[in-house]
């Protein structure tokens, strides 16, 4: 009976070398070093040259972006060394943060396409990517592409001249289509729309046989098992990858063995592409060598209330704009920064893409709306309604919310200053992105001639070593 297995590889984020990440134990956050693309490359073909069967590796995207040294080379050394990788397809999202137009030119370059079933050209039916392909490994394999639904709802450069949508519509019918006319023999969808997304899908379309899901940074140490589906997920920065064993039948795909790999220090490396990233990286040695200031605390974004690395930016964010009150994403992506000196490259990961600080004038009803429809995007009873972040980063805010509660009465308390909200009075906030402070709250928004990397490195200067803060998120 036929043997297929499957390599996974989600959210990425840029991260090519080895790095600090983020782990729990004994109920603490922990940095061991983890990731590389040449680990992963060794690990792939360590796989290839063990397995009988066929073998298909696959990458959720989230690839080409996330650290500041690709974004401000706008990833474009990225191709070359993903295709060591011999990847059969991705999907994307932050891989648009250079604008459509250059991700083409970078997927051009890829031995393997971009998949997309739920993108088209704005006003038409007109797709922008194919929305999957068929492999013949002895086992013919269809994979289908979704990429993150909610790319349009990101800066403007991000999908301009572009429509996405959710993917169920697409996916239900090309499922079939898989089935009845490619006559596929294992049906598998590689999905960046998060695991909850995921989850949802696998149970309204029957006929997906593995589901790869990637965005939401899930280390999934099990499958889900989703009627007859099962779904995996690797984490992210390239610090684990998934290993799926099946066995294909006549109208059955079985599991014989998952594996969530990790990518540690005991794990050979490929020295031909090790070589090749430290050339690519080269140019940005003086960032890592130069030291900027010190942390007294684990900086991670490992938390959905609040985080210890974004109260240090949202602090920094209030501190340049003067004021008292800052709002940053619920971000996901970005290495820990352990206790001690702090280099230059560590802080700019955390915000890879350096936007500039904004500010505006907030009403006390506005935050109150503000934080109510962000909880309702983490924690929607409707998994299609949750937006795939964190809950919104605060400085000069203290939230007490229900989040059990349904959309409206999850905002209990809101305190500012140790004080509680004023309805009607008017507060100066500050804040990175219109994701954070969406343009429809606030008046006499500005732009401010500070950038987010500027901010953090003053506040390490000025403000000597990072400290603990307490939490701006409660949960009552």
């Amino acid at each position: 009976m036929p043997q297929l297995t499957l390599l996974q590889l989600n959210d990425l984020h840029a991260y090519l070398e080895p790095h600090p990440e983020l782990f729990w134990e004994r109920g603490r956050p922990v940095i061991h070093t983890a990731g590389g693309l040449a680990r992963i490359k060794a690990y792939f073909d360590q796989v290839r040259a063990d397995c009988s069967g066929a073998v298909v590796a696959l990458d959720n995207g989230d690839t080409m972006h996330g650290t500041g040294p690709v974004v401000a080379a706008q990833a474009e050394f990225m191709p070359e060394l993903l295709n060591e990788l011999a990847f059969d397809g991705m999907t994307a999202h932050w891989d648009f943060g250079y604008g459509p137009d250059q991700l083409a030119r970078l997927a051009d370059r890829l031995k393997y396409p971009l998949l997309a079933a739920n993108i088209y050209a704005e006003d038409t039916s007109e797709r922008a990517f194919a929305p999957f392909r068929v492999l013949e490994r002895g086992v013919r394999v269809g994979v289908l592409g979704l990429a993150s639904n909610i790319i349009g709802d990101m800066p403007p450069r991000f999908g301009r001249g572009l429509r996405f949508t959710d993917g169920r519509a697409e996916t239900r019918h090309l499922v079939q289509h898989l089935r009845e006319v490619e006559q596929v023999d294992v049906v598998v969808v590689l999905s960046h729309l998060g695991f909850p997304q995921d989850c949802a899908l696998a149970a309204e379309v029957p006929g997906i046989d593995v589901l790869l899901s990637g965005h939401t940074h899930n280390r999934l140490s099990e499958p889900q098992r989703v009627g007859q589906t099962l779904i995996t997920q690797a984490g992210c920065h390239g610090s684990f990858v998934t290993r799926l064993d099946l066995q294909v039948t006549a109208g059955r795909v079985e599991l014989l063995h998952h594996e969530l790999v990790q990518m540690h220090d005991a794990r050979p490396s490929d020295p031909a592409l090790a070589g090749r990233i430290s050339e690519a990286l080269a140019p940005f040695q003086e960032a890592e060598e130069e030291i900027v200031g010190h942390t007294e605390i684990l900086l991670h974004r490992g938390t959905t209330l609040s985080a210890p690395a974004d109260d240090f930016l949202t602090a920094a964010v209030a501190h340049a704009a003067h004021t008292d009150i800052a709002f940053s994403n619920g971000w996901r992506y970005g290495a820990p920064i352990a206790p001690g000196p702090v280099s230059r490259l560590a802080v700019w990961n955390l915000v890879p893409h350096n936007p500039p600080i904004s500010r505006a004038e907030l009403s006390g009803t506005e935050i109150a709306e503000m934080l109510e429809d962000n909880l309702e995007a983490v924690f929607a009873r409707d998994p299609w309604r949750q937006r795939g972040g964190y809950v919104k980063r605060m400085h000069g805010v203290v939230l007490y919310a229900k989040v059990e509660n349904p959309f409206g009465a999850r905002v209990q308390r809101i305190e500012i200053g140790g004080e509680p909200l004023e309805p009607d009075r008017q507060y100066p906030v500050a804040f990175l992105t219109n994701q954070a402070v969406p343009s429809r709250f606030g008046r006499d928004r500005r732009e401010l001639p500070v950038r987010a990397l500027d901010a953090m490195l003053a506040e390490l200067k000025t403000r000597g070593p990072v400290v603990a803060a307490p939490p701006s998120v409660l949960l009552v």
